[in-house]
């Protein structure tokens, strides 16, 4: 699948020579999905890393883990102190959203199964109810927990900001990225693989 999708990429940004040379370089992107973390965790992790990078994410994560060690993430975030959490690297903003998806979980509103089934309309409806949840996290949980591959996070500066650099400041990076469906998912990760890997 991978390699069929790497072509409708490729065939898609044809219009789009730097666009088409970058997919070109990156190769394909294979399946997005990674369910290694149930749901909640996963929420959380998603939270952690708001509006940083990669390896700031995976530090104040991997702290967060170490301190939880083996215990259920619902009880111990009620009982873990906000400082406890801020030792972690974790804002008070994000605490707040950590906690509350501890809740909605205690709750059962983050039934996986659910929220699998659900179209990404739906489920960014269910989870931006949860205070701290937006769009851009929503967008995070479909394509990297649900493998859902056709999203544009379009909220995502760093898919945006690659996307317009490539096409070109005339052209709307929503609009552009419509031309890829149902492959969406893919070309954000182009982008960011392409940052990554320093192919701009």
């Amino acid at each position: 699948m991978s390699a069929k999708s790497h072509q409708f990429l490729l065939d898609a940004a044809a219009r789009w020579p730097k666009l088409h040379r970058v997919l070109e370089t990156v190769g394909p992107i294979h399946r997005q999905a990674r369910r290694n973390l149930p749901l909640p965790e996963s929420l959380c992790r998603a939270v952690a890393g708001q509006q940083l990078s990669v390896a700031a994410a995976d530090t104040i994560w991997s702290r967060f883990e170490a301190f939880r060690g083996q215990r259920p993430l619902v009880s111990f975030l009620a009982k873990v102190t906000d400082q406890d959490l801020r030792g972690c690297g974790l804002s008070f903003a994000k605490i707040r959203s950590v906690r509350a998806i501890g809740q909605a979980a205690d709750c059962g509103q983050l039934d996986p199964g659910r929220v699998m089934r659900m179209d990404h309309v739906d489920r960014t409806a269910c989870l931006t109810k949860i205070p701290g949840i937006g769009p851009w996290t929503a967008d995070m949980i479909g394509i990297f927990y649900c493998g859902d591959t056709d999203i544009w996070p379009e909220g995502d500066l760093v898919a945006r900001r690659t996307l317009q650099q490539l096409v070109g400041k005339r052209f709307r990076t929503v609009r552009v990225a419509s031309t890829f469906s149902p492959w969406r998912s893919r070309l954000a990760m182009a982008m960011w693989r392409a940052v990554d890997a320093g192919v701009l």
